[in-house]
């Protein structure tokens, strides 16, 4: 199959990918040379085609989690399920024409620097690319523990994000490994089916109410016809969450505030004390993800469901051994484990200039400078990278802020004639230096928990560490200064 060539190559069709290649399109990259988004899959989503467990729903509100170019005036709920952000995104990409760039059943498996381009080599063959957007998210690849036994089970077993829908729970034993934010949905969700459902918890999380209520059908009709009204919720709701931050990044004396929301709810919602201590978290709020929900509690307290608050220790082929010995038979084993945010698979398949992959490159600690660009790695580009993730507001509004970040270094290379840039040593070191000192001040690092934010170096390489309007105002353009630039050869002028 001969090489082809494209200008821009984004790898990943989901919220990342999409932002990009949509405002890559809206600045004129808008031709079959310019830009190609190849998506290993057969359908665009990511993380919200992946994740289909009963009552998968977005943390949220639906009014700021969508893009800001495609607004939605017909969210069913004030937070979203898992179908109707799919549907939005399907809609999305048909109606903005992206879909005309989208290359399905196409997986990026390996792409090297040659000195000029990125060389990907694809299920689908090889393509040559000026530029790469590495979006593939920061919650692809589900996470299973390390368990002795873990492959002898005889029973149907899968992590909650490869959700086996031919696996009926209908009176079965089912044993649900992990107690975080999928579990808080799926649990009240198989509860009224399982026969017996085992929660196996290692540490408990903060919950706080969910507060999800259908919209109104006279809200919705004011959304079509004045847009501009739904502009401004979207604009209150990311006021209202932003100011998270004061408490969670800058100043964690203010969290009570917050940890009493969550005890109330739990004081509430759990009468018998012993319970209630036995899902009282010992970390401060913040730490680990804060859990919304309105019917985990209740789930919990099901005479069918059973919390064990010794950890699973062991897989057997009957089921799982407990921390404390105790033996759980089981039908079937649930992972609500999580992913693996700070060993993302892409990194193993990327090649830099000196011929080691970013995985090598980063030696367990992921780091980026504007959590996109990597010295050694010229016109590479990532979406939602290092230190990017954020505990209080919508991710999509950092994944927007960085796509206007690339179409500037795109629009950059053309004004300049320039073949590539690279992010200098310095520049990166200072970056992530700067980042890592303002988040050692934060509930993340200081709460008393151990957290997937943390890598295994111990470092916090997930977090965005203050305002999300920091990084708008960061990635507004492009400074020359802290690249390495290469022109454009004269005989290719």
């Amino acid at each position: 199959m001969p090489e082809e060539s494209v200008r821009v190559l984004v790898v990943g069709a989901g919220f990342g990918g999409l932002s990009a290649a949509a405002h890559l399109r809206a600045a004129g990259y808008r031709s079959p040379d310019d830009l190609l988004i190849i998506e290993k899959a057969d359908q665009v989503g990511g993380t919200w085609r992946d994740n289909t467990y009963p009552e998968c729903a977005c943390d949220v509100q639906s009014v700021l989690y969508s893009f800001s170019f495609a607004p939605n005036p017909d969210w069913p709920r004030s937070y979203s399920r898992q179908p109707e952000i799919l549907d939005y995104l399907v809609r999305t990409v048909r109606d903005t024409g992206l879909i005309d760039h989208v290359r399905f059943g196409c997986e990026l498996i390996g792409a090297h620097w040659d000195g000029t381009h990125w060389i990907a080599e694809t299920s689908s063959g090889t393509i040559r690319a000026q530029i790469l957007v590495a979006a593939t998210g920061a919650l692809s690849a589900p996470r299973l523990p390390d368990l002795p036994g873990l492959t002898s089970f005889t029973g149907a077993a899968f992590h909650s994000a490869r959700w086996d829908h031919s696996v009926s729970l209908k009176g079965k034993r089912v044993g649900v490994v992990g107690t975080g934010a999928s579990a808080v949905q799926f649990v009240p969700a198989i509860a009224p089916d399982a026969g017996h459902l085992t929660v196996f918890q290692r540490t408990p999380g903060w919950v706080i109410p969910r507060g999800d209520r259908p919209y109104l059908d006279s809200e919705r009709a004011l959304y079509r016809r004045w847009p501009v009204t739904q502009r401004i919720a979207r604009g209150s709701t990311y006021l209202y969450r932003e100011s998270y931050v004061i408490s969670m990044a800058h100043f964690p004396k203010l969290l009570p505030s917050m940890q009493f929301v969550a005890e109330t709810h739990l004081r509430r919602q759990v009468k018998d004390p012993d319970l209630r201590e036995k899902l009282r978290p010992p970390f401060q709020i913040g730490c680990k993800r804060a859990l919304l929900s309105d019917d985990w509690f209740p789930a919990l307290q099901r005479p069918n469901v059973e919390l064990v608050t010794a950890a699973a220790a062991e897989v057997t082929p009957q089921g799982v051994v407990d921390a404390a010995g105790r033996k759980h038979d089981l039908d079937v084993l649930i992972f609500g484990t999580g992913f693996t945010p700070t060993e993302p698979p892409v990194a193993r398949l990327l090649t830099g200039r000196s011929d080691a992959t970013l995985a090598e490159t980063w030696d367990g600690s992921p780091r980026a400078h504007l959590g996109m660009t990597i010295h050694g790695f010229p016109n590479l580009f990532l979406m939602y990278g290092p230190n990017t993730n954020l505990g209080h507001s919508s991710i999509i509004y950092m994944l927007e802020s960085q796509a206007r970040y690339i179409v500037d270094a795109v629009r950059t290379l053309d004004r300049a004639d320039l073949a590539s840039l690279e992010v200098r040593a310095e520049t990166e070191h200072d970056y992530v230096s700067d980042v890592h000192r303002k988040l050692e001040r934060s509930v993340w690092n200081q709460g008393g928990c151990a957290s997937w934010y943390l890598d295994r170096n111990g470092r916090n390489s997930v977090m965005w560490h203050t305002f999300t309007w920091r990084c708008r105002q960061a990635t507004r353009r492009l400074d020359l200064d802290n690249y390495h630039l290469k022109a454009v050869p004269l005989n290719a002028l």
